[in-house]
């Protein structure tokens, strides 16, 4: 018979291509603060409105656009039997963008989009990145997927027993959750494409906070098959595991750092959970100084720069981000479970069992999903 530990501070306790560029051109930076003014032409052709529609959408969630008025680019193209030629001008006639796209109106569209913010910023883009999350509209803890920005939402799992801390993959076609199928919590993967899902590590115990590495051929856990949570790693397929931390504590929530060698986590020795790090060969862990006494659910952005991490205080859970490499740290939002995007400037987190983007530069903040039961636990493919 397996041994089973309940966890206090762990969440899962909490839930119980086309052608190139017609040309080169520079790269222009935009500071914080700036916008670079953009027009979206129509898209002709059958599948020209809803391009045009979504086109418009990411750019303006981007935050890097003021779409229409004087506009120094001009987007426009022509979409139709699942392709799409897309261009962009400047205000003086010159091609700064021209690309074929095929793959269906949505991607096309996604994909146009990201390599607008590409082209002229210089910055990743979030379009066609995925979130995944747990939903309670069965009555039961399920794992959906969806667009970034809350659109095509689909239930992932229909097992009527509890699924928590899904972690999607960077690149957007894989889910690894854990599922109590067999009556125990096991960490199980999904394949997006096929819906076919393997149980990946199933030691006695608890098994719980997956996360995949950056090149998505690790999964980082935790794990209390030795008396206590710990850390540990595993191929992405579940073998190879390695053991990380050696504590008396409760290790978990790990995020991998953007290069892969550092893991920050949520450390709770009794006193209280606060965000260490440590390398992803092992060793000892070290602390974050965030100024906070309670800090959990640790997700370390793309760039590397930022940490965004729980704190609670007054009864309810904040949204705060400090640097890694100390310095103090600041709330941005009430909410819990924040997730970087793959520009490191966007965050998805939860509020009242919906979902919220906060853009951390301009501090907008938007809902981008609800009426799905409770929505918690969202990750964000890169």
């Amino acid at each position: 018979r397996r041994s089973f530990l309940l966890i206090g501070t762990m969440s899962i306790l909490s839930a119980l291509g086309g052608s190139v560029l017609a040309e080169e051109v520079p790269t222009i930076t935009v500071r914080k603060g700036d916008k670079i003014n953009l027009t979206v032409s129509p898209i002709g052709g059958g599948e020209g409105a809803a391009v045009t529609k979504i086109l418009q959408s990411d750019l303006s969630l981007s935050g890097y656009f003021i779409l229409g008025g004087n506009a120094t680019y001009t987007a426009s193209g022509t979409a139709d039997g699942g392709s799409l030629q897309g261009k962009v001008v400047d205000r003086n006639g010159g091609t700064v963008l021209s690309k074929s796209y095929s793959g269906g109106a949505t991607a096309n569209a996604h994909h146009f989009a990201a390599d607008i913010v590409d082209t002229l910023t210089g910055n990743k883009s979030l379009a066609g990145s995925k979130i995944a999350f747990i939903a309670t509209r069965s009555g039961k803890k399920e794992v959906y997927v969806a667009d970034y920005d809350g659109s095509n939402a689909r239930q992932m799992t229909h097992d009527g027993v509890i699924s928590v801390h899904p972690s999607i993959s960077p690149d957007g076609r894989r889910i690894a959750y854990t599922g109590y199928q067999s009556g125990y919590p096991d960490v199980y993967v999904i394949d997006l494409a096929s819906g076919a899902r393997n149980r990946i590590v199933n030691f006695p115990g608890t098994n719980s906070g997956a996360s995949f590495s950056p090149d998505g051929g690790r999964i980082a856990l935790s794990v209390s098959k030795d008396g206590n949570p710990e850390l540990y790693i595993v191929s992405a397929g579940g073998g190879g595991a390695r053991r990380l931390t050696n504590t008396r504590g409760v290790e978990s929530a790990p995020s991998w750092s953007p290069n892969g060698d550092e893991i920050v986590y949520s450390f709770d020795d009794g006193r209280g959970p606060q965000l260490y790090r440590i390398s992803a060969s092992g060793g000892r862990g070290q602390p974050i100084s965030t100024g906070h006494g309670y800090c959990t659910e640790p997700n370390w952005s793309p760039d590397g720069k930022k940490i965004a991490f729980n704190v609670r205080g007054g009864g309810e859970f904040q949204v705060a981000i400090v640097d890694p490499g100390g310095g103090g740290s600041r709330i941005v939002a009430a909410g819990e479970n924040p997730v970087w995007g793959a520009d490191s400037r966007h965050l998805i987190f939860t509020q009242g069992g919906a979902l919220y983007m906060l853009d951390t530069v301009t501090a907008h903040k938007s809902k981008i999903l609800d009426g799905l039961g409770k929505i918690t636990e969202p990750s964000w493919s890169r």
